[in-house]
C-alpha cells in the first residue's frame, strides 16, 4: 500500500482516489507523523438489484404457474404445505 505525504496527497488527489478505488485504500502521513487512511465508501445499491435467475421455463409458463398456485392456495416454492381446513359436514 502506498503512503504519500500530505503535499504529495493534496497535488495528485484525483490519482489518489483513483488509486484507492483499485487497491482499497491508501494513507497519507502528515508532517507530525499522524496517519490518515483514504478508502472508497460502500456504494449504496437498491437491494432489488439481484443478479436473474435462469429457469429454463417456456414464455407464458411462470405466469400460469402462479395463477394456478393463487387458485389453489398452494405455494409451491414453500417447503411444506398448507394445511386445509377442516371439511365441516352438513345434516
Amino acid at each position: 500500500m502506498k503512503v504519500y505525504t500530505y503535499s504529495e496527497a493534496r497535488q495528485r488527489l484525483a490519482s489518489l482516489l483513483e488509486q484507492s478505488r483499485h487497491e482499497g485504500q491508501v494513507q497519507i502521513r502528515r508532517r507530525d507523523g499522524q496517519l490518515f487512511v483514504v478508502r472508497p465508501a460502500a456504494g449504496a445499491g437498491s437491494p432489488l438489484d439481484v443478479p436473474g435467475v435462469r429457469t429454463h421455463l417456456r414464455r407464458g409458463e411462470l405466469a400460469a404457474l402462479l395463477q394456478e398456485s393463487r387458485k389453489t392456495g398452494y405455494r409451491f416454492w414453500s417447503t411444506r404445505r398448507r394445511q386445509s381446513a377442516p371439511s365441516v359436514k352438513r345434516k
